[in-house]
């Protein structure tokens, strides 16, 4: 298909011309997303979903975590322990009537952890070598070990306040631990995960919406009605980006509204670098969809591939939940292979950290990279498809 030659002027200029024809084609590209619903649906309406199912509905937190308490000794002493346990605001204690009937609940996966007071307890406690037994459901061995952490920090205090009250100092060179969390003085994993959010949004707007969109194009032949007349394919090309990403702004906006007046994650970092990176990221997830379109011409082949090439493994792959220094190597490369990690860490510092500018510089330039890269390849690609 002919783009014109340099020389040729009509429709007010060769410039003119291009813009003209470039505001039509997002009049049309706006038009046609807001009369179909499955696209206002996935570009609008899927995001609020996930904001409410990530925010409320997934936490890595271990809350009411269900002990069971097994007593061989109401003596004073324990009923003491017992009641700290009782206290803790993460665990959701009850009283089993012998050992047995414990053991039967932890067998049966009815309980996450037993707790056995032995009958010696009092009095090897006045010995000073008292101990309680703890047995941990190890199915899901993270949640048994906050649980662990959760029964010994509560013993401890204990132990701690009946020292207090004695006069006496506990064991050792009496050093006192004086913690504080950075990052995330909540000790809330929704500020962990929100800001993630916004990188899944904005890889299931700019990569799943666009290849889908484009693909059903190609297949009803809407494109081919579009190149016969005299628009380019860059303009093309530059009207499908412009409507998403305009799209991909939206469901950034949604994010940050989420992250600050549904669940309170502070934002440490400069709004103004965080919305350019963000811009930034939107391109090279629009270049992702736009190639995965041109390349299939299949809108349930481009959905899938969207998918298993962008959306999956931003989910899985990118920081978003596991760390990537915790999985194996192989891995790793893959993971720091998708554009999705370096802004999952952009984002999560400017959240969190605030302006890192040595890591802000250098995400952002490898996500510049990323977005030239693509933009180019995919115009490429559709000139050839064209021609």
């Amino acid at each position: 298909m002919s783009e014109g030659r340099p020389g040729m002027r009509g429709d007010g200029g060769r410039d003119g011309g291009f813009w003209r024809r470039l505001r039509s084609l997002v009049r049309k590209e706006f038009r046609q997303l807001l009369r179909d619903r499955s696209n206002l649906l996935v570009g609008l309406g899927l995001p609020i979903v996930l904001i409410l199912i990530f925010g409320y509905g997934l936490t890595l937190d271990v809350r009411n975590a269900r002990l069971v308490l097994a007593l061989d000794d109401a003596s004073p002493a324990a009923l003491e322990v017992v009641a700290a346990l009782d206290g803790s605001p993460y665990m959701a204690t009850t009283r089993a009537l012998s050992l047995p009937q414990a053991l039967s609940a932890l067998e049966a996966h009815q309980t996450d952890a037993l707790v056995h007071v032995p009958a010696d307890f009092s009095r090897r406690l006045a010995a000073g070598d008292a101990r309680l037994h703890l047995l941990l459901q190890g199915g899901d061995p993270i949640r048994a070990a906050a649980v662990q952490g959760y029964v010994e920090g509560a013993v401890a205090v204990w132990a701690q306040k009946r020292l207090d009250r004695a006069g006496l100092r506990a064991g050792g060179a009496g050093v006192v631990v004086v913690d504080r969390m950075w990052f995330n003085a909540a000790n809330n994993s929704t500020w962990y995960l929100v800001p993630g959010l916004i990188v899944l949004i904005m890889t299931l707007v700019g990569t799943f919406l666009t290849a889908l969109v484009m693909a059903r194009e190609w297949e009803r032949g809407t494109l081919e009605a579009l190149f016969v007349s005299p628009v380019r394919p860059v303009e093309v090309l530059l009207a499908k980006i412009v409507t998403y990403f305009v799209v991909g702004m939206v469901g950034l906006a949604l994010c940050l509204v989420a992250a600050r007046g549904l669940f309170g994650v502070p934002l440490y970092g400069s709004l103004a670098v965080l919305l350019a990176a963000s811009m930034l990221y939107m391109v090279v997830s629009l270049g992702i969809g736009l190639l995965i379109s041109a390349f299939t011409r299949n809108q349930f082949l481009a959905s899938q591939i969207a998918i298993l090439a962008s959306f999956m493994p931003a989910l899985m792959l990118s920081g978003f939940v596991f760390d990537l220094r915790n999985v194996p190597l192989a891995v790793r490369v893959v993971g720091h292979v998708l554009p999705a990690t370096y802004f999952m860490e952009l984002v999560k510092t400017l959240f969190l950290a605030g302006d890192q500018w040595g890591l802000i510089l250098k995400d952002g330039a490898i996500l510049a990279a990323y977005a030239v890269g693509l933009l180019g390849l995919a115009r490429a690609v559709t000139r050839k498809r064209l021609d």
